[in-house]
């Protein structure tokens, strides 16, 4: 292997999911977090069953975070609200990153929605974010994951064929669409993130994590 292809959102940067646990908003809103509970989120199963899109999904719980505060209820205003501290990263990403690149690995980012969800807030210059070698954006190439164009694209900005690429994402429609393109795939489950990680690891040959 000689790249590491992360998603941002879910991967590097803890789900929008997490972060709403200790969202200041009424429990109707927080409790509603996709796999991790403790409310059904039926919408959210329609994510993962490739049924409806994420954008789709967090348009619709912005529109209702906005009428419970009198905001505007756009997504970046969500998003805002979400990650307004500083340390938004998962570390042990952040690690497998730093670690690739010791390794001499290419390490990139294939996202649908940093500039979309985030716009100018400070997340989008973020110093972590200063590590990868490149970031193919769909919110700013126009192609988004599961579209075959959008792995094409980042292996384009890579250099590499798909087989020497390992590719990390949160959906599950992401993760078969980079299989069908010939990319070695790890799936993210938002309630064991780290076994990811170290499934990367291992297929990258990089050491275990201190």
């Amino acid at each position: 292997m000689r790249a590491l292809l992360l998603d941002i959102g879910g991967v590097l940067l803890t789900s929008g999911h997490e972060r709403m646990a200790t969202l200041a908003a009424p429990p109707e809103f927080t409790e509603v977090r996709g796999v991790l509970g403790p409310r059904p989120d039926p919408a959210w199963d329609d994510v993962l069953a490739g049924r409806d899109r994420e954008r789709a999904y967090w348009a619709a719980r912005a529109a209702e975070y906005g009428e419970l505060t009198g905001g505007s209820g756009t997504v970046p205003e969500l998003m805002d609200a979400l990650y307004a501290d500083d340390e938004p990263f998962r570390p042990e990403v952040i690690a497998l990153m730093d670690d690739a690149h010791a390794a001499g690995l290419a390490v990139a980012a294939l996202t649908n929605d940093l500039a979309a969800f985030h716009g100018d807030a400070d997340l989008t210059r973020h110093p972590v974010l200063g590590r990868f070698d490149t970031i193919v954006d769909g919110s700013v190439t126009g192609v988004l994951k599961p579209d075959p164009r959008a792995y094409a694209g980042a292996l384009g900005a890579l250099g590499l064929p798909a087989g020497e690429v390992v590719f990390v994402d949160d959906i599950p429609g992401n993760c078969a669409g980079a299989r069908d393109a010939g990319l070695v795939t790890v799936e993210v489950d938002l309630r064991d993130p780290s076994a990811a990680v170290e499934r990367a690891r291992e297929l990258l040959a990089l050491r275990a994590a201190a």
